[in-house]
């Protein structure tokens, strides 16, 4: 009994050693491992995170550099852009201008050679324009006049329009033509036409027109105007005016000069009026079925009273004068004439002022007119007898004109 127990108490003290080492292996395994694990994998982690973040911000930096030449590349690229897209718009410019100056010379030779084949006398102003060569003018101021006006052209001719000497300095130092538009009467060399003559010689401002006069063919008068000034005079605008209408020339003059650098101009004070169908009416439009239903409106076209057109639109009419319709209405022809154009079309309101006191008014506030005329007459009513009075007070004065710089 007594061996018995001692042999277990012997085998217990064993166990129980053995198992304490057992713990402290264990515990010693687990701080070596942690150790090993700290030493091995935590610090090369570090380094290796370490050197992630370096080469991602050297791509970034790269990145960014790129994206900045990028950028510049595409400034410097717009810039060239625009630079060419300039030099494009100007060489078109140019050659829009030198294919106009050749169909200006195209036209000329064109009018010549006709008057040549027709066997048409030439009038003192062509003579003149043949032998010295064509000079360049500011504008050609046509204004329409008829065999029965005799007492509103001395009317005009007395207020704002420059005689004699004056007249041919106008001319030369200005650059500014004016003369009365006229035709010859049904029966040439009649009584009409020689009084006409006998005017001519004793004033020398009369511009003669192959043409038969009458108020029914305004439209071919006024097509024919275009083409004759065109044809003796190279100048920068072609005005028509009526007879019965004041005009400032220095302010005209100043007016068209600032838009003398465009092409296919047509300046005026553009309106849009009803066609009127019904016969025996003023304005009757014979064609009123051309203009769709009844109650419509004629398209945008200069009033009558005064419009200009430029230099391109004067060869226009000119080479193109055979095939130009006629409407009843001489400015809805010439409207019909250029709508179909790449023209720009200006509206000006100082080129149809009223009369007293509407143009005093604006003269006064320094805004002068450049005409005036009664919307009630289609001109100033009894001008012969009031254009004196409304020159005096709407008047520019001499000193404008003179002193004037286009």
């Amino acid at each position: 009994m007594c061996g018995k127990s001692k042999a277990n108490h012997h085998h217990s003290s064993r166990t129980l050693i053995s198992r304490k080492w057992t713990l402290f292996l264990c515990l010693a395994s687990f701080c070596s491992g942690m150790l090993f694990t700290n030493r091995m994998w935590t610090i090369p982690e570090h380094k290796d995170m370490a050197r992630s973040r370096t080469i991602e911000a050297q791509e970034l930096k790269l990145v960014s550099k790129g994206c900045d030449l990028k950028s510049n590349e595409l400034i410097f690229s717009s810039k060239d852009i625009f630079g060419k897209v300039f030099n494009t718009h100007n060489a078109i410019h140019t050659l829009d201008k030198s294919i106009s100056n050749l169909e200006m010379e195209l036209a000329a030779t064109k009018a010549v050679q006709e008057s040549i084949q027709s066997s048409s006398p030439l009038s003192e102003d062509s003579k003149q324009s043949d032998t010295t060569g064509r000079r360049k003018y500011l504008m050609v101021i046509g204004i329409n006049t008829a065999f029965s006006s005799r007492k509103r052209r001395d009317s005009v001719r007395a207020t704002w329009m420059p005689q004699g000497e004056k007249r041919k300095k106008l001319e030369e130092e200005k650059g500014i033509i004016i003369r009365f538009a006229i035709g010859h009467s049904a029966t040439p060399g009649g009584i009409l036409d020689r009084a006409i003559e006998a005017e001519d010689k004793k004033h020398g401002d009369f511009l003669r027109l192959d043409h038969v006069e009458g108020y029914l063919e305004l439209s071919a008068k006024t097509k024919i105007y275009f083409v004759t000034a065109f044809s003796l005079w190279d100048a920068d605008f072609y005005v028509k005016v009526d007879d019965d209408v004041h005009v400032n020339i220095g302010t005209l003059g100043e007016t068209l000069a600032r838009h003398r650098s465009k092409p296919r101009v047509y300046i005026g004070c553009m309106k849009s009026g009803p066609v009127l169908s019904q016969r025996g009416v003023r304005y009757h439009e014979p064609e009123h079925w051309k203009f769709g239903e009844g109650g419509n409106k004629y398209f945008r076209h200069a009033t009558g009273q005064l419009y200009a057109i430029s230099n391109d639109l004067g060869a226009y009419i000119s080479m193109n004068q055979h095939v130009l319709h006629k409407y009843a209405n001489e400015d809805v022809s010439l409207g019909s004439w250029v709508i179909g154009l790449n023209v720009e079309h200006i509206d000006d309101r100082r080129l149809c002022c009223g009369t007293l006191p509407d143009c005093e008014w604006k003269a006064q506030a320094g805004n002068i007119c450049v005409a005036s005329f009664d919307w009630s007459c289609s001109g100033i009513c009894r001008s012969a007898e009031r254009i004196k009075e409304v020159h005096r007070r709407c008047g520019e004065g001499e000193n404008v004109l003179w002193n004037a710089t286009f």
